[in-house]
């Protein structure tokens, strides 16, 4: 019987599927982004569908915390409205 992989949230830090959860990742040259296949090279961060797990994130500064580096407010915004426009559509 085949265990499920799991990850803990960058926003509230309970651990949960990780099919249930977005993956974001920063590439070789910096560069955070979503990952929708779960696959791209980089270290990855991940997160809770949901609009209290993005907010806790966003207050607690998760994405600093997860690549280890200062995520510029932009970048902070944009993988916002990506999740947000995720939520909208589930």
């Amino acid at each position: 019987m085949a265990s499920e992989v799991s990850r803990t949230c960058i926003g509230c830090g309970e651990v949960h599927d990780k099919k249930t959860m977005i993956r974001i990742v920063r590439d070789s040259q910096g560069v955070i982004r979503s990952d929708e296949s779960g696959r791209a090279n980089g270290r990855g961060a991940y997160i809770c569908l949901n609009e209290e797990c993005l907010d806790k994130a966003v207050k607690k500064q998760g994405l600093n915390r997860a690549f280890k580096m200062q995520v510029s407010k932009d970048t902070v915004s944009e993988v916002s409205e990506y999740i947000r426009n995720r939520l909208a559509e589930s």
